[in-house]
């Protein structure tokens, strides 16, 4: 004879029997007899109902425990079982990507199974067990033949059907919402990229000039970035250029990008001093600045029909020097980050190019790329790429720089924002004094 479930409250562990592969399709489970001091009524299918009236239509029925992470049903499955759950917590999914967020969680006293059991169709959700849980099994026969004729259960399964069908629209709905809200911010990022992408200089820079060749390219880790070079006649002969690294990424690295370029092309049409330039910028930045954001610049005013080179630095990477003397890092001038710290002043260096010489400026995002492995492309591979390709047009070198990082890093996506800024005075120049 079938030992009868009590279906009441608190859970006792009784004696253990293994559940056999054809019942469930599972791996093996154990089969548990619970006993309980309260009722069943406090499930949601038997609300309302005499308790001893259920517990005589669950005679002989078992209760299974399924461990944490089993899947109970899949989408496809076959099912013409109720499962009811008695203890734990389950979680049904309407797609493969078992977001969370968009989870249906299943608590004690609800039931899953029903959809498929009724309508005969196959299992649209998958429903997982997120905590150890114990589920009472009602199979086609118990259900239709002893439950369903009990007044009060059809119902029951009607609001339970209402209610999972209510809850599974909003989180549709929330998903679907979400999906919106991120092809909208996809959009709107889109159209950033764009306006940042104006905001700087257009390759090629200066055709029309034979005195200088200049060019630059920026690459953002994501959709916008933080890094930014600019480059500028400010009169007949000087040349101002500069590049820059603003810290984090995205949006407010961006914004903070935008703001620096707005006051360096405002202020480097008042003085040919980069000292004096960089300290009004800080001044500037330093103003409002609650994110406690910061940019690194490195900037100069060249004299295209002297050579001469006047350049001051606020925390930025040295550029890289190639002359007939070889290749090698330019010297800097000390200099703090611009944006950190109010009224601090900034000094000069001054060098006269040769005709032919080369200065590559970059952000750290070049020299700190990175392999699958986390080793870095380094100064130094800098360098001696640079020197073994001093020959090249500026075009090229830069092309040549962009796909070495590429390869170097297969292909990886980006850390960080690198950014190139190449300028050579052609060999045909003849250097003569004008201040």
């Amino acid at each position: 004879m079938n030992q009868k479930v009590n279906l009441s409250m608190p859970f006792k562990r009784g004696p253990d029997r293994r559940n056999s592969q054809q019942d469930t399709g599972k791996p093996p489970l154990k089969r548990l007899k619970e006993r309980r001091t309260a009722g069943p009524s406090w499930l949601n299918l038997f609300q309302g109902i005499d308790d001893s009236v259920i517990n005589q239509a669950l005679d002989d029925m078992d209760v299974l425990v399924f461990p944490e992470n089993q899947i109970i049903l899949k989408p496809g499955d076959k099912n013409e079982c109720i499962y009811l759950l008695l203890s734990g917590k389950l979680a049904a999914y309407f797609d493969n990507q078992f977001n969370p967020e968009t989870a249906v969680e299943i608590k004690p006293g609800e039931c899953i199974g029903e959809f498929s059991a009724i309508d005969g169709k196959p299992v649209s959700a998958t429903v997982i067990v997120v905590q150890e849980s114990r589920i009472l099994k009602l199979t086609p026969e118990s259900f239709w033949s002893k439950l369903m004729p009990i007044p009060g259960v059809a119902k029951n399964l009607l609001v339970s059907l209402t209610e999972r069908i209510r809850r599974s629209n909003e989180a549709l709905l929330e998903k679907y919402r979400k999906q919106l809200e991120l092809q909208y911010l996809k959009q709107e990022l889109d159209v950033a990229r764009q306006l940042q992408a104006g905001m700087l200089p257009q390759s090629p820079l200066f055709a029309d000039r034979t005195e200088i060749e200049i060019d630059g390219v920026m690459e953002p880790a994501s959709e916008i970035g933080g890094d930014l070079f600019d480059a500028f006649f400010v009169d007949e002969h000087h040349l101002f250029f500069c590049v820059g690294d603003v810290s984090g990424h995205g949006i407010p690295a961006a914004l903070f990008m935008a703001r620096t370029i707005s006051l360096m092309r405002t202020f480097a049409m008042t003085t040919t001093q980069p000292n004096h330039l960089l300290e009004r910028i800080n001044h500037q930045l330093c103003k409002g600045n609650d994110a406690d954001m910061f940019v690194t610049l490195f900037c100069g005013f060249f004299n295209v029909h002297s050579g001469q080179l006047i350049y001051s630095n606020a925390g930025h990477n040295p550029p890289v020097l190639a002359s007939s003397n070889g290749v090698s890092k330019l010297l800097l001038p000390k200099g703090a980050m611009i944006g950190v710290i109010p009224d601090i002043n900034y000094t000069n260096l001054e060098i006269h190019l040769k005709p032919g010489d080369l200065l590559l400026c970059y952000t750290d995002g070049v020299t700190e790329a990175q392999t699958g492995e986390g080793e870095e492309f380094s100064e130094q591979r800098l360098l001696e790429l640079v020197a073994a390709n001093t020959y090249l047009s500026i075009d090229e070198l830069l092309l040549l720089l962009r796909q070495t990082l590429r390869e170097f890093t297969d292909n990886l996506d980006l850390t960080d924002d690198c950014t190139l800024l190449a300028m050579r005075w052609p060999t045909g120049n003849k250097p003569y004094l004008l201040s």
